[in-house]
């Protein structure tokens, strides 16, 4: 199991420590230890740390059996470090090398991956000392999750709240993924196109835009600058990644032509409507008596434009198929000119739209390799090792 130190500070957002801790305890994959300021018990009880992790909280360096260098002692074979909530004390604290408690203590002395949640006012938070505080522990290869703009406990309005309890735990277990990716750019489509034909009405498809979602989770957690084009969903978008939505597979194939050369990775989750109706009603189209017919015309190949203009840049095309699957996969495959082209069955059980998990096939230059199911968090990471096999990475 990986150990993961959470580190609480006096914050009035210091109890969402305890929804942090309960999402990672829910993953049963990691041995979680908590280090408390003495203004920390004054917000959340220790007892309550205690029991969700089920065993001590670390407030002193000292205990009545005698010295231990408890800061010192916790933080071996830690794998990630977090802060949440950070005051504007502790950051100043850490950003100037003060350890003047074990929380100081322990963080100086861990070389693990660091995090820090900042949660306060927004004077305090905008502040130019606290600012480069921020800055300076950027120097230092610590990571920073921003906090979220709202309504905060003074009554104030402005960026200070803490960040997302679910990106937080997103964050910290990405922050435990090597940086391989690290100076990388990868552009990454996903979801469904829509196609309007009138002001209510649009043609559609099933996609729920999770693998292309997973996959840009992926490639951050490696380290990649990550850009997620994506159509309409209703998933949450993945925190440290730039979000272009979109709507139309023109609009899609616009915003990815203005990026392509940019790019190291490519990878096509998205799915694009083939058609669009050739013509769109400025006006609701009222029912009628007799059969309403459209006539559709052909939207532009994205995959095979960049197929065709791709230079340094590694692409991976995806296909669902209905029939002679690995066949019209293989075909696929060279006639967009992919590196990687990822193939399911729509009939395969676990492997269609929307589901959690998926069944695939690698098609690449001389080999297919067919994979279990499997989660789509899962098949994202083997579809990056993949890729950056390919390009020798």
């Amino acid at each position: 199991m990986k150990k993961i130190i959470i580190g609480v500070t006096g914050s009035i957002a210091a109890y969402k420590a305890c929804e942090v801790i309960s999402l990672l305890k829910k993953k049963n994959q990691y041995d979680i230890e908590v280090i408390m300021t003495k203004n920390a018990t004054q917000f959340v009880s220790p007892l309550t740390f205690g029991a969700l992790i089920n065993k001590p909280v670390l407030i002193d360096d000292f205990d009545e059996t005698g010295y231990q260098i408890k800061h010192i002692q916790i933080v071996k074979n830690a794998d990630c470090f977090v802060i949440v909530p950070a005051t504007a004390n502790i950051i100043a604290k850490i950003a100037n090398g003060i350890s003047d408690d074990v929380l100081t203590s322990a963080f100086l002395a861990a070389t693990c991956p660091k995090l820090i949640a900042p949660a306060m006012n927004v004077n305090m938070y905008d502040n130019l000392a606290t600012q480069r505080n921020i800055e300076r522990c950027l120097t230092y290869g610590i990571r920073f999750i921003d906090p979220a703009y709202g309504k905060l406990a003074c009554g104030d309005v402005g960026r200070g709240k803490l960040a997302d309890v679910e990106d937080i735990v997103d964050l910290i277990e990405g922050s435990m993924y090597p940086q391989s990716l690290h100076l990388r750019n990868v552009l990454i489509t996903a979801g469904p196109t829509q196609e309007a034909l009138d002001p209510v009405r649009y043609i559609t498809n099933h996609s729920s835009g999770k693998m292309g979602y997973e996959l840009a989770k992926s490639a951050r957690n490696l380290g990649a600058h990550v850009t997620l084009i994506t159509g309409p969903t209703h998933l949450k978008k993945p925190y440290g990644v730039d979000i272009i939505e979109i709507t139309s597979a023109m609009e899609m194939f616009e915003e990815t032509k203005k990026l392509v050369e940019y790019q190291d990775y490519i990878i096509m989750a998205a799915a694009v409507g083939d058609y669009r109706p050739k013509t769109k009603a400025a006006q609701k189209i009222k029912k009628a008596d007799h059969n309403f017919n459209i006539e559709l015309e052909k939207n532009l190949d994205i995959l095979n434009y960049v197929g065709n203009i791709k230079t340094h840049q590694t692409l991976c095309g995806f296909a669902m198929e209905t029939e002679n699957v690995i066949e019209n996969a293989k075909n696929k495959f060279i006639k967009k000119n992919c590196d990687l082209l990822v193939v399911n069955d729509l009939f395969e059980k676990g492997a269609g739209f929307k589901g959690d998990t998926n069944k695939v096939a690698f098609i690449t230059k001389n080999f297919v390799e067919y994979k279990d199911l499997m989660s789509k968090s899962q098949l994202a990471d083997l579809i990056i090792d993949k890729l950056r096999k390919i390009k020798g990475e």
